[in-house]
């Protein structure tokens, strides 16, 4: 998804992510389990099938990514909960913004 600033330049709203320097993902029942080098090592995120693995070298933003799996009412549910989810793990420095 891009906006558009008041000087006519595109900017991107919908960020893509990717795991971060020595994180590896895994998939679980529950969601993603992520391994860190660095402590704590251990970190879950309830997306349920919502997201996998893949969802991380996709280069595809969360809301293009979920559009391609569900319904517009179950999206606009999931959609808030896992950016809330992504963005702790972006400020713990498991996964970058791109």
């Amino acid at each position: 998804m891009l906006g558009i600033l008041p000087e006519g330049k595109e900017v991107r709203l919908d960020f893509a992510y990717r795991l971060a320097f020595g994180t590896q993902v895994r998939e679980e029942d529950f969601g993603l389990l992520f391994y860190t080098m660095k402590g704590p090592r251990l970190y879950f995120l309830s997306s349920g099938n919502w997201l996998s693995c893949q969802f991380f070298e996709s280069g595809l933003g969360l809301e293009e990514w979920m559009k391609r799996k569900t319904d517009e009412i179950v999206f606009r549910y999931r959609l808030q909960a896992l950016k809330t989810g992504l963005q702790a793990l972006k400020r713990k420095g498991v996964i970058l913004g791109c």
